[in-house]
């Protein structure tokens, strides 16, 4: 097939202008969608495992990027883009944006070693080798809970005591906590424990935010641990957390606040 001049010329503006088209999905009131919007959010949807990158994926997530610009159009003609509580909360979120940019890019440049996170797992291990099946009586002061421990010597059962205590979820229950991990422990319980044997009352009252605890020891036995594989993306995003806040304090402590 031969093309005249003037058809010539057509074709070669329509290839020519394809390009520029297809970066935009729509053009709303004359404001255009650029189709990168659209294929990071479908980047986004595909990693998290929600949905497979399809020809419905796409549509929809053009039809929402619509929608969306053309709400958007409507309340910044309304006004409310300069509403002072929407400034507000903007300038949080942009906050936000920009300096979780800057802790990926640390992070990125600073990376959690292997060796971080076994050593890691090996406290882990050593920390929660054992499960404990606690009781407890909560008081409001040091001198109930010494009294409280004063009638347990004296003979009378912990169970009945546990009655008064402040936990109403465990009183009921003889002040039965269950098994627990101590993972979950403040330290102060933990060093507590590590000096008790079982059916043992601590010599000494356990002080936490919710006042005094009265604790007996019931039994122990062993834990079952996760694998090491199982539990280091939990373990690396400890250690990433660990390491951004440490990054935090240093740079706290290079600003002027006054």
């Amino acid at each position: 097939m031969t093309f005249k001049p003037a058809r010539l010329l057509t074709a070669l503006i329509a290839v020519v202008a394809m390009p520029a088209f297809a970066q935009n999905i729509a053009v709303v009131n004359g404001k255009a969608i650029p189709s990168s919007l659209a294929e990071a959010a479908v980047k986004q949807v595909v990693a998290q495992g929600q949905e497979k990158d399809s020809p419905q994926l796409r549509e929809m997530i053009k039809k929402d990027l619509i929608t969306r610009e053309v709400m958007m159009q409507e309340a910044v003609k309304r006004g409310f883009a300069k509403d002072a509580n929407v400034k507000a909360q903007l300038e949080e979120v942009r906050q936000r944006l920009v300096v979780n940019a800057m802790a990926r890019e640390y992070i990125a440049k600073n990376p959690i070693a292997e060796a971080e996170i076994k050593a890691e797992y090996d406290r882990f291990k050593a920390f929660a080798e054992k499960e404990y099946h606690l009781r407890h009586i909560l008081v409001d002061s040091e001198a109930d809970a010494k009294a409280v421990i004063a009638k347990l010597k004296g003979g009378a059962k912990f169970e009945e005591l546990a009655k008064t205590s402040k936990d109403a979820g465990t009183a009921a229950k003889g002040g039965d906590l269950d098994w627990v991990n101590p993972m979950s422990f403040p330290k102060v319980l933990i060093d507590t424990l590590a000096g008790m044997k079982k059916g043992e009352v601590a010599e000494n009252p356990v002080q936490t935010q919710d006042g005094f605890h009265v604790v007996k020891l019931d039994d122990t036995r062993a834990a079952k641990l996760p694998t090491y594989e199982e539990l280091k993306p939990e373990l690396q995003q400890s250690l990433v957390q660990k390491k951004l806040l440490a990054y935090q304090d240093a740079v706290l402590k290079k600003a002027k606040v006054q």
